[in-house]
């Protein structure tokens, strides 16, 4: 009754245009008064939800991001990025995309990489006579890099809920962060070549030197944090609080980009983003916790089971649940309502949890390009000012060879684990 009660008024609630954040608080809390429950421990629920030293991390990466992004950051790597891939054809394309492989080991956040990334890159592209749905289309695709690259903020929900270690799915989403670098430059590759998109000009030896002193400041941020967690020095949280230091030094004494009117702005923008996803992961939450208390993911867990135990054909099922709801979901929605759900099922055919977020986090990734809740997809829309019929047909090739990477991680696990393993963090 309860199960029922909660699903139906969410969905309502969803259909008639409420935001996801109130239709899930909503949709909770008339369940449990419906069956006579108590809404007090709903509350308590709530606040317990983002009561996490882990979760802290959060609004750290967020901040450092919106620092480096407000400091100046985007355009240095760019033009560092130019000097390796922008003479191939469809440079401009190559530049973004490695752009975004480079900001998003800074932002740890899909949107936020497709929105930095795309405010230097969309008008350069169209002003080259890059197709403009097509020039969307390719800085949409290529911020959901920032989702895998780690730092991931995705991944921190995940290793709370999941209670497995972020340190640990921070290096394991390396390998598929480059792998997904390589198919959307490959995919750029045809396209360009098709269409006759060339590359830049020849940079002189003093350019590329120039370009990549200014690059690497940002470039030492991920190095930092990464080097940090894997040697012990600090945690993921404290790694988060470290980035944001770094990233004031970097953009107010290195690049000069930040003053005080910037710093408050930054500061304003990242409280607003922070609350967001607080809000949404607090209320996504309780509708998680209302389902395992009527020990939905244990019976789904059985109900899969009974058909297989195969790991790789229970992943394939739980690949296309994943497909699904990253069309309607958002991304921190999806990981809190779905790995209650699916580290039952995982966990009961030896699947390793680490290996499984990274996975999960993945596939939900494609959804940020699909309507229609994709939202680096309507980020991008905007910057380019088309529409988002044009951009999501320019976007189908990219999200197809998403979709086939996703295949080959259920295939390769190694893809995944080859890095924690060779550092002795996997297990």
């Amino acid at each position: 009754m309860l199960v029922a009660i909660l699903l139906i008024s969410f969905f309502v609630l969803l259909f008639i245009g409420v935001p996801i954040s109130f239709s899930l608080s909503i949709s909770s809390f008339l369940a449990v008064l419906a069956t006579g429950g108590n809404v007090i421990d709903l509350v308590s629920k709530t606040f317990r939800a983002i009561d996490s030293f882990t979760m802290l991390a959060i609004p750290f990466f967020v901040f450092a991001g919106n620092v480096m992004a407000r400091g100046g950051v985007s355009k240095r790597l760019t033009d560092m990025a130019a000097t390796a891939v922008g003479r191939m054809p469809g440079g401009l394309a190559h530049v973004a995309t490695l752009s975004s492989t480079f900001f998003g080991a800074i932002s740890g956040s899909a949107p936020a990489t497709t929105s930095a990334i795309g405010a230097v890159m969309v008008p350069e592209m169209q002003e080259r006579s890059y197709d403009k749905a097509f020039t969307a289309a390719v800085v949409a695709a290529s911020g959901t890099i920032g989702l895998i690259i780690p730092p991931s903020n995705t991944m921190v929900m995940y290793g709370t809920l999941a209670n497995a270690s972020v340190g640990k799915m921070f290096i394991g989403g390396v390998g598929p962060g480059l792998l997904m670098t390589v198919v959307i430059i490959a995919i750029n590759f045809v396209i360009s070549k098709k269409r006759g998109y060339g590359g830049t000009e020849k940079m002189t030896l003093k350019a590329i030197a120039r370009a990549f002193a200014k690059g690497i400041w940002a470039l030492l941020m991920p190095i930092i944090i990464l080097g940090g967690i894997y040697s012990g020095i600090f945690t993921p949280t404290e790694a988060a609080a470290v980035a944001v230091f770094y990233g004031l030094i970097v953009s107010a004494l290195v690049y000069r980009n930040m003053d005080w009117k910037s710093f408050k702005g930054t500061l304003s923008a990242s409280a607003t983003s922070t609350a967001s996803i607080m809000f949404l992961v607090a209320n996504a939450h309780i509708f998680s916790y209302l389902l395992t208390k009527e020990q939905i993911p244990q019976k789904l867990a059985i109900l899969m089971t009974s058909f297989t135990t195969n790991p790789t054909i229970i992943l394939f099922m739980i690949m296309i649940v994943l497909l699904v709801a990253g069309c309607f979901l958002d991304n921190a929605v999806a990981v809190v309502l779905l790995t209650p759900i699916f580290v039952n099922v995982v966990q009961a055919v030896g699947i390793d949890i680490v290996y499984f977020g990274v996975f999960l986090v993945f596939v939900l990734a494609i959804g940020q390009v699909t309507p229609p809740v994709g939202l680096c997809l309507f980020v991008a829309c905007d910057m380019g000012k088309v529409t988002i019929e044009a951009v999501s047909k320019e976007v189908m090739p990219y999200v197809i060879g998403l979709v086939v990477t996703a295949i080959l991680l259920v295939f390769f696990p190694q893809i995944i684990m080859w890095l924690p393993n060779l550092t002795g963090m996997a297990g």
